[in-house]
């Protein structure tokens, strides 16, 4: 079976097809954002997955045959930090061969530098880099590591040079801590080819004490910018995209918001995530998985495995962006730094 010759639509309970895998390469991280893995509970002595638990990539390949067959159009390599894996770029050749399926990669950029070459000769399509702040006792504070911020931003102009387009900046913004991120990195990357995003501070997983008193909603983040630069509506780039984009009024570039926690994009979800241990996860806030890495070693043919991942995707009815008020506190979910933003 190809994507040609699907003979159904694969769609969930609510009518959502499946176009992106996001694959979570490892569960490590060389920073410790408080609101992703804090060092209080990422400590030392964290208990990171062994080994042999972890998907080689010779497993994350074919996984991603399999969902191209059945409309995925995106991978995106997360973690942790994926560039902590070594040799990532030989995954990235082998999932760049992928016919029709376009392949990203989220980093702190910690290391882009060093890196980004083999990327874009390894065939990676686009670039997305997390960046809290400009200024470095903001940036060490979000990131708690002993990095600076300029070689996040080597990272970026050495990403440009060899040639990533469309690189985007994702930036979390936390009420009281970096809000005047905003502002700085707005004026930086304006009239520049990059696109920053600015995120409200989501309740992912059960370490970051999260608090909605923390949120500063998109709204009040574009009326900020507005105050500087004057926007307008920009174009969707994809259906199931999660940020809402604008361009400013002198088409000296883009600006981004996504807005999990106030206007929630559950009804548009397209995505379906792999952690580093081989479980699906049919959101980012889910409790459980489906263990595929046990299926994969155990001999299953990739026919078997699309059947199971049809059935999994079949039965989904994910939203829980659009229910917080209801399910807050009621469950314990997966961890980002596991199953990947």
């Amino acid at each position: 079976m190809n994507d040609n010759r699907l003979a159904f639509k694969l769609v969930d309970q609510l009518e959502r097809p499946l176009r992106d895998l996001r694959i979570s390469v490892t569960d490590r991280c060389n920073f410790r954002c408080s609101y992703c893995m804090p060092r209080a509970v990422f400590g030392q002595n964290y208990p990171y997955l062994p080994r042999p638990d972890i998907l080689s990539f010779e497993e994350i390949a074919r996984v991603g045959q399999v969902f191209s067959t059945l409309g995925v159009r995106k991978i995106r390599l997360t973690g942790g930090e994926p560039l902590l894996r070594k040799n990532l770029e030989q995954l990235i050749s082998q999932l760049s061969l992928l016919p029709n399926v376009e392949t990203a990669l989220t980093t702190n950029a910690s290391l882009l530098a060093k890196k980004a070459y083999a990327l874009k000769e390894a065939g990676l399509n686009r670039l997305t880099v997390s960046l809290d702040a400009l200024d470095n006792a903001t940036f060490q504070l979000m990131s708690d590591a002993d990095f600076d911020v300029e070689d996040v931003l080597q990272g970026i102009e050495e990403a440009h040079r060899v040639g990533f387009e469309n690189i985007k900046v994702n930036c979390v913004i936390k009420r009281g801590v970096n809000d005047h991120a905003l502002e700085d990195l707005t004026r930086y990357f304006k009239g520049t080819a990059i696109t920053v995003r600015f995120i409200e501070y989501m309740d992912v997983g059960s370490t970051n004490n999260w608090h909605a008193k923390e949120v500063v909603p998109a709204k009040e983040m574009k009326e900020t910018i507005e105050r500087m630069f004057p926007l307008k509506d920009g174009e969707q780039s994809y259906p199931g995209e999660v940020a809402k984009s604008y361009r400013y009024e002198d088409d000296s570039g883009k600006v981004g918001f996504i807005t999990s926690v106030t206007q929630p994009f559950c009804g548009d979800c397209t995505r379906i995530r792999l952690s580093t241990d081989g479980k699906l996860y049919s959101c980012l806030f889910a409790t459980t998985g489906f263990d595929l890495r046990q299926q994969l070693r155990s001999g299953a043919s990739d026919q078997a495995l699309s059947t199971m991942i049809i059935a999994l995707w079949q039965k989904r009815s994910d939203r829980y962006s659009e229910l917080r008020q209801i399910a807050s506190g009621e469950k314990k979910k997966i961890e980002m730094s596991y199953i990947g933003g």
